[in-house]
């Protein structure tokens, strides 16, 4: 693997005899702690630390500039972070590739105008169209002070988190096994939209690829009897809710898989859409060297419905264990997997995913449950953080089983981890949570199972959705809040009009002035398509952050104004915050609008 790395660029005055002699070790110590900060904190989604490359020189001037330059084209540099304590030559000394991603922490310090500097290379970077982030800290510090005051530390990070996630995109695939599902805009997949915004290859497979491995035996045939004896050990199946009905013939003579057959379906299936997204070097070793390859995709989606499902069993099974943080081969890098093909819901789920380093959530934004509408029903209030009224998050049960809530942090809470911190007995935990209800014919004529559970209340989430909209492009939508707890009674009466054997997410966001958050109905309609991708952790200010570097608007956010990390040009495109950014996407354009 070769990782997306931070550059670090110790930029200094370049005046010899005595100015610059006097800045080198300030100035190295800087670059230094940065990239301490950076790697001590952030991860890769496989888990390793993310790695800094520190520039081979100071750089005070265009000559040193270069020279670091090409020591980071070298390292596969993805973004910089130039560091200085002391005035220096902004347009002889910034970074002028175009191809990184740029900020500029300037030492806030009366010994050496570190604060001007910061200010002219702004200007620079603005005059020469090359958006950078500016980092300023709040509070003087001494000279000597080697320490990263909290307000900085919060925006190196943050810089860096969004850079890695950019650095992870490139030049990966984005591959659709099927087409359009049932008509769902987000699944007319658009490669231009994948290449100029995030650098992503759009690559198809047709469905039938799936049944050509399964009839010719393109698969590991250990691990398919490993996988199987697994799923029928972990997998609890519930009713069947298709008993007892007078379903019509063209819904009974579409099955063409046995009901007693339905598992190693599945099971094969599934080991073929990890195979197509990844690879398998198993396959080269029996013969099948251009099906080892898989299509190096870093998120997939598949269409299932109807085309597949009308006669085959579902995809749910496959595409929330490949979304979970485990399978038959232990705890590992969660997939990510768009039901329905929803590939603007796939990439939302890509950026929650690149951000935290943990499983996502995909669901239908299924109702909204106003108090009254539940008094109705029930009989009883709603009460806590769910008395404004409640979002059902559920999906056919193709969500992750993270989403159980069944990982706890170390005061018992329940939450989503990054899968190198998921243990053995919260992995059980989360499968005894699960239950796999036989699919419901009325949707999934070829059978299956979709899984079901209730997530647990209490953990902080963020809902993200990316809507194509025609003459703008791709604009970002972010909700953050909680899931909750109702009485299980009100739980069961709600849950029970829609699909009992779904797994359901109460959810409500945080509301604020912000007219699509004054209250939790205007967050349902506002919201901009039939899905949501829910990421645990209120990372909003990070999307922002990361959809700035990729030059997408951010429509919709509960995030407060004074916590938005954008490049400091945005300033220029007006006073409104939201305005300045749709403006300055508009004038900078995609970050890869260049590459034909």
């Amino acid at each position: 693997m070769r990782y997306p790395k931070i550059g670090i660029r110790p930029v200094i005055d370049g005046r010899w005899g005595g100015v610059r002699e006097s800045l080198e070790n300030q100035t190295c110590e800087m670059a230094k702690i940065a990239a301490k900060l950076i790697s001590e904190n952030l991860k890769y989604p496989d888990g390793t630390p993310v790695q800094c490359v520190i520039g081979c020189t100071t750089i005070g001037g265009g000559a040193e500039a270069a020279r670091v330059a090409e020591q980071f084209q070298m390292e596969n540099v993805v973004a910089t972070l130039s560091v200085t304590p002391c005035w220096c030559y902004g347009t002889e000394t910034f970074d002028m590739d175009p191809n990184t991603i740029k900020a500029v922490w300037g030492f806030n310090g009366t010994e050496r105008p570190g604060a001007v500097y910061l200010a002219a290379v702004m200007a620079a970077h603005a005059q020469r169209g090359l958006p950078a982030f500016s980092i300023y800290g709040h509070d003087v510090q001494d000279a000597k002070d080697t320490t990263i005051p909290a307000d900085v530390l919060e925006k190196i990070l943050r810089f860096a988190r969004g850079a890695v996630a950019v650095g992870w995109m490139t030049n990966k695939a984005y591959v659709n096994i099927g087409a359009v599902a049932m008509g769902i805009a987000g699944s007319f997949c658009d490669p231009d939209v994948l290449q100029k915004y995030f650098g992503i290859r759009a690559e198809w497979v047709d469905e039938v690829e799936i049944l050509r491995r399964i009839a010719i035996g393109i698969y590991d045939p250990e691990e398919y009897e490993k996988a199987l004896q697994w799923v029928k050990a972990n997998c609890r199946e519930g009713f069947d809710k298709n008993l007892g009905k007078d379903l019509p013939e063209v819904i009974t003579k579409s099955k063409i898989i046995p009901a007693e057959k339905d598992w190693e379906f599945i099971v094969k299936m599934t080991l073929i859409m990890r195979d197509l997204i990844q690879g398998n070097p198993k396959l080269r070793e029996m013969g099948f060297k251009e099906e080892a390859l898989g299509h190096n995709a870093i998120a997939a989606g598949f269409q299932g419905q109807r085309q597949w499902t009308d006669f085959y069993p579902n995809g749910d099974y496959s595409e929330a264990l490949l979304n979970t943080s485990f399978d038959w081969n232990g705890i590992r890098e969660a997939y990510v997997v768009a039901t329905e093909n929803d590939a603007c819901n796939g990439v939302a789920m890509l950026f929650g995913h690149l951000l935290t380093n943990r499983a996502q959530i995909f669901s239908d934004v299924r109702t909204y449950w106003s108090p009254e509408a539940v008094k109705r029903v029930t009989g009883k209030e709603l009460t806590g953080l769910a008395a404004n009224g409640i979002i059902h998050l559920i999906n056919s049960g193709a969500t992750t089983l993270d989403g159980t809530g069944q990982q706890t942090n170390a005061q018992g809470e329940p939450v989503m981890k990054p899968h190198w911190e998921i243990s053995e007995a919260e992995m059980e935990k989360c499968l005894e949570a699960t239950t796999w209800y036989p699919a419901n014919r009325d949707y999934f004529r070829g059978g299956g199972f979709s899984s079901n559970f209730l997530s647990k209340g209490g953990m902080p989430v963020t809902m993200t959705r990316l809507n194509l909209v025609k003459g703008l492009g791709p604009v970002l939508q972010i909700a953050e809040g909680w899931t909750v707890e109702i009485d299980p009674e009100v739980h069961r009466l709600l849950d029970e009009r829609t699909d009992r054997t779904w797994p359901t997410t109460w959810f409500v966001p945080r509301l604020c002035d912000k007219p699509a958050f004054k209250d939790v109905y205007s967050v349902m309609n506002n919201w901009g398509a039939n899905h949501g991708a829910i990421s645990y952790g209120h990372i909003g200010q990070d999307l922002i952050t990361l959809a700035s570097m990729l030059r997408i608007p951010v429509c919709m956010h509960n995030v407060e104004e004074d916590a938005i990390f954008r490049p400091a040009a945005w300033n220029a495109f007006g006073m409104d915050k939201e305005g300045q950014d749709y403006r300055a996407c508009a004038a900078y354009g995609p970050m890869y609008k260049n590459i034909r």
